[in-house]
């Protein structure tokens, strides 16, 4: 009895076996009659259908299918004509791709396919048309839709033509893309990874891409978040730090609307080397088609000073990098940490409240940062205290002989009305209208001060109420009176004064060349 069980389940086995096996081949041979049946019917179909979505010539050099057991497709050389124009780039150009479906998924419509491999895709997008120009009437097309679960594609690119004929166009270099629930009339979900260079590092993106507009490619909408990690701003000569980013972004391809917020922890410009905490959040408007960047604003905290500035980021005219133009403006400020920013001392030349507005203007290049940035603009400081002990005691000094008690221990030495007018150009801070007050005098200076070099050049005029002779006491007090009518000036008192040397080691003293 066991041995005739067991042979009964053999030739159950071997009769499965048999049955599967033929099935197979049956399979195999109607796959095979069918794909010489209907595969040129499916890839005429297929032209059709991109022809009818796209508004656009389609060439495609190889078409092969395969339905089992399930229905596989692959294909090179597929390019997209916009309107069937040849005298601009393709709208899409893949140079191979493969899909896979379930067979009863190419018979019905929609179209369903599981999934979508591209390899080598560029996409470009055309300008916006003027109002003048006719629109597709779409209740002509024909309706193929279709259906992708899933489409992967690496190392894609996709290209902005400008308006202007002569103005470059503007890339963008897709890493990795995912896009999911894809049709041509759905927004699709979408997971995209970008690495960049400049500065270096990584941007993950996730969102709602579509639906395509076959009239206007520039006007599809964009729904999405971002993360872009460890950027390395060492990459830019002249400062450092590893930027964090996260933020938003909508709206059509060809003016993206972005609010984001970023953290540099260790923000440096090298001429300080200070690492500084630095973040910021912005609103900001992108022009898809050169990829200029409007800035509405930026508010930023450098340690305990808030900035605002709003401005561009915009392509140069000899198309040779981008520059940034802004207006920058700090009405709650502290002026140790915008000294602290680029002078190398450990401890900064002076405290105070500050407040300042500039035009900031940075070329595009190579060169330290320093080198190219140019700003011109004002600043007045409040409750200013220099921290050197040398520059105080002059101050008090000076305070106490202008106002003609040269011994009075009492006499204040506060600095008020600290302000003046400043540009930046080649790495040299310059100075005009530089004017300051302790009690009993004030000073005004014109001159300069080398970011790198930390050599000062400042020349001007000291006023004092006291006559000169009032600035001292006995025998030189006494010698100095016949002095007096030659540098006072109704009830002032006006000397001319040079500051030299350098940060470290000034030098103060009468400018009596030419007098």
């Amino acid at each position: 009895m066991a041995s005739s069980n067991s042979k009964r389940r053999w030739f159950t086995w071997r009769s499965l076996a048999i049955a599967l096996l033929l099935l197979f081949v049956i399979g195999y041979v109607f796959s095979r009659w069918a794909v010489h049946r209907w595969g040129p019917g499916l890839r005429q179909a297929a032209i059709e259908m991109l022809e009818d979505r796209f508004q656009s010539d389609v060439d495609l050099k190889d078409f092969d299918v395969s339905i089992w057991p399930v229905a596989r497709l692959h294909g090179t050389g597929l390019v997209l004509r916009h309107e069937g124009r040849t005298d601009v780039p393709p709208l899409f150009s893949i140079q191979e791709f493969w899909a896979e479906a379930p067979i009863r998924g190419i018979w019905r419509r929609p179209w369903h396919i599981n999934r979508i491999r591209l390899r080598g895709m560029k996409i470009t997008i055309p300008p916006k048309k003027d109002d003048k120009q006719p629109r597709m009437n779409w209740k002509k097309t024909k309706n193929f839709p279709a259906f992708v679960e899933v489409i992967t594609c690496d190392d894609a690119v996709m290209v902005m033509q400008p308006k202007q004929a002569d103005k470059p166009p503007h890339q963008y270099d897709i890493h990795s893309l995912v896009m999911r629930d894809v049709g041509l009339d759905r927004a699709a979900d979408f997971t995209a990874k970008l690495t960049i260079d400049t500065p270096p590092g990584d941007i993950d993106t996730k969102g709602k891409f579509g639906p395509w507009n076959a009239d206007e490619p520039g006007d599809i909408p964009l729904d999405a978040t971002y993360t872009f990690a460890n950027a390395d701003l060492g990459k830019f000569n002249g400062i450092g730090g590893l930027l964090h980013s996260t933020g938003k972004y909508g709206g059509p391809l060809e003016e993206l609307g972005v609010q984001g917020e970023t953290t540099t922890p260790n923000f440096t410009v090298t001429v300080g080397g200070h690492p500084m905490s630095l973040t910021t959040d912005y609103d900001a408007t992108v022009d898809g088609t050169n990829g200029n960047t409007y800035l509405h604003p930026v508010n930023a905290r450098l340690r305990n000073t808030f900035i605002v500035a709003n401005g561009m980021v915009a392509k140069t005219p000899d198309n040779k990098g981008r520059e940034v133009l802004l207006d920058v403006v700090i009405d709650k400020g502290r002026i140790e940490d915008l000294l602290y920013l680029v002078v190398k001392a450990e401890k900064p030349l002076m405290t105070g409240s500050v407040r300042l507005n500039t035009k900031f203007d940075l070329n595009p290049g190579e060169s330290d940062i320093i080198e190219r940035l140019k700003l011109n603009g004002k600043f007045g400081v409040g409750a200013a205290q220099f921290t050197n002990k040398e520059v105080r005691e002059k101050l008090e000094s000076l305070s106490r002989r202008g106002q003609g008690h040269p011994e009075d221990e009492d006499a204040g030495s506060s600095i008020s009305d600290l302000k003046g007018n400043f540009a930046l150009g080649g790495g040299v801070l310059s100075f005009q209208q530089l004017t300051f007050s302790v009690p009993g005098a004030s000073v005004q200076l014109s001159g300069k001060y080398g970011l790198k070099t930390e050599e000062l050049d400042f020349h001007g005029h000291l006023i004092l109420q006291a006559k000169l002779s009032q600035t001292q006491t006995g025998i030189k007090s006494f010698l100095l009176k016949p002095f007096d009518p030659f540098f006072r000036k109704g009830d002032k008192t006006s000397l001319p004064i040079k500051v030299t040397g350098t940060r470290d080691k000034p030098s103060f003293g009468l400018d009596l060349g030419g007098h």
